[in-house]
């Protein structure tokens, strides 16, 4: 029986999570969760799963949840704030968990779930992006699993699985190419965040939509498999892939290419990493490949799209650039969504930030977490 904490329990992967974990009752329990105000979500997670734990960020919501707990004799400790992710996180009764909280906050509950020899399902992308260095040594050391579920990593690790690092010669990350595929950057002026919001293949939520419309999330993508699998940035390619049918694929040195095939539901990767290494009855619909017309790809469009341009350049430059270029993003994103910038703002206001603060080749946490803050009060100010 493995017991799973789940930071983010309310979110798209979370509640995927708990799909998975309720098809398979026999083998998982669901020991502690986070969740920020969703508290209606949180009290239905309880009846039906019975957590120990439950963490809720927002204090309204906390009262709800826990004046519940009480009424109804719930034997759920209920706390609140920030910093109840890493009492989740660290939950001694739990022996993996899953990191699904959207940004820069699940980064400080990670490494304290590390400390503390938990296995982690990666979903939070931006930990390995702010503290790829820190986060990928502290795992080394205490000898616990980074098991990725983000589809297109979790592709790649499937696809290695035999294999040996030194024989794969490029990394290649596929990408949906997002609502405006094939515009130009004057078709992109005066998009709404409505517009950027309705994703073609996936269910996802509103950072994370905002991202793979700029085609930011490929590139945060591009920094996290460089960390999760010690690939150079020139050895990681971006395929354009609409049909999302190839989640991901490994070239070897021999020439040979290995691709991973499903439908796009995320609960194959969650349901492969949680179970990992085993390979447990399919919570997904299985391709139908007389029903699959065409497979197509395409070269990214840098220059109409440059948040990826940006994340190549960040990651190669590495230090603290990788924590300026997300902090200044999510903020970008937030001011997107309240219709307080453009589009097109986003990837002006993360190249001003990545050309504005100072550069630092070697960081620590409390380099990135003072990056991070810098970083963000900045653009906050801009357009306060």
């Amino acid at each position: 029986m493995k017991k799973i904490s789940i930071l983010g329990a309310t979110g798209s992967i979370g509640t995927q999570t708990l799909d998975v974990i309720k098809n398979d009752k026999e083998n998982f329990e669901l020991s502690a969760i986070s969740a920020n105000s969703n508290y209606k979500k949180v009290i239905n997670i309880i009846d039906e799963f019975n957590p120990k734990l439950v963490s809720m960020v927002d204090l309204k919501a906390y009262d709800m949840v826990k004046n519940y707990c009480k009424e109804n004799n719930k034997s759920t400790v209920v706390l609140n704030g920030v910093e109840s992710l890493v009492d989740v996180a660290t939950f001694d009764d739990a022996d993996i968990v899953v990191t699904s909280v959207v940004g820069m906050v699940g980064l400080v509950p990670t490494l304290k779930a590390i400390e503390k020899g938990k296995d982690i399902a990666l979903a939070n992308k931006e930990t390995l992006v702010v503290g790829g260095d820190i986060v990928t040594k502290a795992a080394e050391l205490t000898k616990v699993k980074l098991l990725p579920v983000d589809s297109e990593h979790g592709a790649i690790f499937q696809c290695m699985q035999g294999n040996h690092l030194k024989d794969i010669s490029k990394i290649i990350l596929t990408a949906s190419g997002g609502p405006f595929r094939n515009k130009k950057r004057e078709d992109l002026i005066d998009i709404k965040p409505n517009d950027a919001l309705k994703h073609p293949k996936w269910q996802m939520g509103r950072k994370i939509s905002i991202d793979s419309a700029t085609l930011m999330n490929k590139g945060l993508e591009v920094i996290e498999a460089h960390f999760l699998f010690n690939m150079n940035y020139d050895n990681i390619q971006v395929v354009v892939h609409p049909e999302s049918v190839i989640h991901s694929m490994i070239e070897y040195n021999d020439g040979s290419i290995i691709a991973q095939l499903a439908s796009t539901d995320m609960r194959l990767p969650i349901q492969y990493a949680i179970n990992y290494p085993e390979r447990k009855k399919a919570v997904i619909d299985k391709l139908d490949f007389y029903a699959l017309k065409s497979l197509s790809f395409e070269k990214p469009d840098m220059e109409t799209f440059k948040c990826l341009k940006l994340c190549y350049e960040a990651g190669k430059k590495g230090g603290n650039m990788t924590a300026i270029l997300n902090g200044a993003n999510e903020v970008a994103v937030d001011l997107f969504l309240n219709n307080k910038i453009s589009f097109l703002q986003i990837e002006e206001i993360i190249e001003r930030c990545l050309n504005k603060f100072e550069y630092k080749s070697t960081v620590d946490l409390d380099t990135i977490l003072d990056t991070d803050k810098k970083v963000r009060k900045y653009v906050f100010d801009l357009y306060k």
